[in-house]
């Protein structure tokens, strides 16, 4: 089994896929008005919006209403990333801190609310956990 995206549902398809072009620098590929994804080396991060949801169930899933999942990526530099996304990013909920299992995180929300992380390895063994 390989992991391979995480999807985001939302009422706005578009303003959540310019968000992340602009936090992230990928191009998303769109399939339809309703579904877009950024792909990268490791997984894809796929928005799409509410009028998908009955094509898996009815009601299983809900906008902007995420309290549970931290969307992350491995950024090289978290600090200058920090500096890029200010004046952008509308809620940072913490600035770049360095956490006990070595990672450099910066955490914010994007518009739908959901937690975003972004996070460079600086201790020995987040580096050699991390190594490209």
């Amino acid at each position: 089994m390989d992991f391979v995206s995480i999807r985001i549902i939302t009422g706005n398809v578009a303003r959540l896929v310019e968000f992340y072009e602009k936090a992230t620098g990928v191009p998303a590929t769109w399939a339809t008005e309703d579904f877009a994804e950024l792909k990268t080396p490791s997984a894809t991060l796929a928005i799409a919006g509410t009028r998908t949801v009955p094509m898996f169930a009815p009601g299983s899933a809900r906008p902007a209403d995420n309290h549970s999942v931290i969307i992350e990526f491995l950024v090289d530099d978290v600090d200058r990333v920090h500096e890029n996304l200010t004046g952008f990013v509308a809620d940072f909920v913490s600035e770049p801190t360095t956490m006990p299992w070595g990672n450099r995180a910066l955490l914010f929300r994007d518009p739908d609310g959901n937690l975003v992380n972004f996070f460079t390895p600086v201790a020995p063994a987040a580096i050699d956990k991390f190594a490209r």
